[in-house]
């Protein structure tokens, strides 16, 4: 896939999903905002993106994405730094799980400001850009928000609404343009899964037809396809990748 020329923000860009993609962006080609709110991780995230490949256009960019304000000005800086933006991927996520007898209002919070709110105010802020380059929206979503998940009402509802935006978003701006579109990850080898009971683990796998958890470069791959010239015709798709897990 080729983004030659491409600027691409990507949020939650430091560790995780969020850097895979940010690392295949810039190895197709794209400059690569990283956005992140963790001063430290960005550093690391860039000298690993510079690391694998030495002419990537990347800079790093502190922004709390629940924060519509700061959003603003990430945009901004993005802006100023790059002179154009031609891509977002809405990847920034946390977790607070508990049933739902026990999760509490601060749980609650904090997802739907991070994981709902925060894709809202990240496209909102971006959509001008977008609009003057006939750009495209990458949202990552979760089969959590297709199929719901044992103590995750906070996640399950946030991931569901960014398919929703998803699909509004294509029937909105794809007239003038610009795409819309979701991927919902399967079980990922990630951080966070890493601090689960290794008993958890292998529960998990066994209900996938692959017999292994994906990777986040699996995910990457999906993106920058979706944000390529390749995906030109794909819009208010949402892109299961998750080894079959809902077959």
């Amino acid at each position: 896939m080729n983004l030659c020329g491409k600027v691409i923000i990507v949020t939650g860009a430091a560790q995780g999903i969020g850097l895979a993609i940010a690392e295949r962006c810039a190895d197709a080609g794209a400059a690569v905002a990283v956005w992140d709110n963790q001063a430290d991780a960005i550093a690391g995230a860039l000298e690993r993106i510079g690391d694998r490949n030495p002419r990537a256009q990347i800079a790093g960019f502190i922004v709390d994405v629940a924060d519509l304000a700061a959003v603003h000005d990430a945009v901004k800086a993005t802006l100023a730094r790059f002179g154009r933006i031609d891509g977002l991927v809405n990847n920034a996520g946390v977790v607070a799980d508990a049933q739902i007898s026990k999760m509490s209002e601060a749980q609650w919070d904090r997802v739907i400001d991070i994981n709902l709110k925060g894709v809202f105010n990240c496209t909102r802020a971006s959509v001008e850009a977008l609009l003057a380059s006939a750009g495209s929206i990458v949202n990552i979503s979760s089969i959590v928000g297709m199929s719901g998940n044992y103590g995750q009402t906070n996640y399950a509802a946030a991931k569901a609404g960014v398919l929703g935006m998803s699909k509004t978003w294509a029937r909105e701006l794809g007239r003038k343009g610009v795409r819309s579109n979701a991927i919902c990850p399967g079980f990922i080898e990630t951080p966070i899964l890493a601090k689960m009971p290794a008993r958890v683990i292998e529960e998990m796998v066994a209900q996938i037809p692959q017999k292994r958890m994906g990777q986040p470069r699996e995910i990457a791959a999906a993106a920058v396809f979706l944000l390529s010239a390749e995906a030109s015709y794909i819009n208010g798709a949402t892109l299961e990748v998750t080894g079959g897990l809902t077959l």
